[in-house]
């Protein structure tokens, strides 16, 4: 992440990157207006690199949805696909290190796909800082 950059900024970079070099769709829904703590924005950058990685090398999707809100009662993010999918369980490396970044910062990561309709991965943490 670049020095100075509020979360907000920092994913609207990272996706327009990204979707410019793979040619994937980025639907951005929502992104956070208040300041994160640093740590939970660490937790959040590295969970949606690993998540993009894994829609680019696995799931064949044309699009791909971001949400990621922040508020009193914590942060949520979403990325969702409309990818094969996969079949349960779903594990696997990167998986795992999206798990432990959300477990650093306090929060839990849920992943649920269904084969032939895509990806959704929702990340929840609380925001003290």
């Amino acid at each position: 992440m670049r020095g100075g950059q509020s979360l907000a900024e920092a994913l609207e970079t990272c996706l327009t990157e990204w979707s410019e070099r793979t040619g994937i769709v980025v639907e951005t829904w929502a992104l956070p207006a208040t300041d994160v703590p640093s740590r939970v924005t660490r937790g959040v950058m590295t969970t949606m690199g690993e998540a993009l990685s894994n829609v680019e090398r696995h799931s064949r999707a044309k699009t791909v949805s971001i949400a990621v809100t922040a508020g009193r009662s914590g942060l949520r993010l979403t990325v969702s696909d409309d990818g094969k999918g996969f079949p349960a369980p779903v594990t696997g490396r990167g998986i795992a290190r999206m798990r432990a970044a959300f477990a650093e910062i306090g929060g839990s990561l849920s992943v649920n796909t269904v084969p032939g309709e895509g990806t959704t991965v929702t990340g929840v943490a609380p925001m003290r800082r």
